[in-house]
């Protein structure tokens, strides 16, 4: 857990106003839809409603708003200063994938993909095979793929994901064991999910 000094937000979200208003004018709003966060989540943290300092959505804002660190780093504890900076770094990658993403969109017409069977000989049965891209209204779970799955995940689950990866194998067991468990205990109280 990144830990910040007392005033940090306070002057973390001056900072904050003073960059909306630098990249446009941006209204509470439009900083809530280019972070993703929930316009009632923002208007509590930006006008101090919260309890605590939420470290996602400080690095979020900062990568969004391409807030410079130095800006900042000075109310982060001295012995959270790495993992902030790479929290931060995780949403500036994000934000360049989700930019990346947008730019290379195809057009309609380019989306367009041909799919195509193969016949194929197995054992004297003649059997058919499909080959191509799987029809978008059609998708069905087995057809959607990690890499398509791992994309559906908010930053907050993937930061989870990746501090999960960097577990030693026994660490990652007990972590594997104890969801487990949770989700045996919900099951067993018919909590569908």
């Amino acid at each position: 857990m990144i830990k910040f000094d007392n005033d940090f937000l306070e002057n973390f979200l001056a900072i904050v106003r003073k960059y909306m208003q630098l990249r446009g004018g941006l209204t509470q709003k439009d900083l809530s839809e280019k972070t993703g966060v929930g316009i009632s989540t923002m208007s509590r943290f930006l006008n101090l409603k919260t309890a605590s300092v939420d470290e996602q959505l400080v690095a979020n804002i900062i990568a969004t708003l391409n807030i410079p660190l130095y800006e900042v780093i000075d109310g982060v504890d001295e012995d959270s200063t790495d993992s902030f900076k790479r929290l931060v770094q995780f949403y500036k990658d994000q934000q360049a994938a989700k930019e990346e993403n947008q730019e290379s969109t195809p057009s309609p017409q380019e989306q367009v993909k041909q799919k195509t069977n193969a016949s194929i000989n197995m054992g004297g049965k003649k059997m058919s095979m499909p080959f191509g891209e799987p029809d978008k209204g059609n998708v069905t779970k087995a057809d959607v793929t990690l890499r398509d799955k791992l994309q559906t995940l908010s930053p907050r689950q993937k930061t989870y994901i990746t501090d999960f990866l960097d577990l030693d194998v026994a660490d990652r067991d007990l972590i594997v064991d104890l969801g487990d468990a949770v989700f045996r205990y919900i099951r067993s109280r018919g909590i569908d999910f």
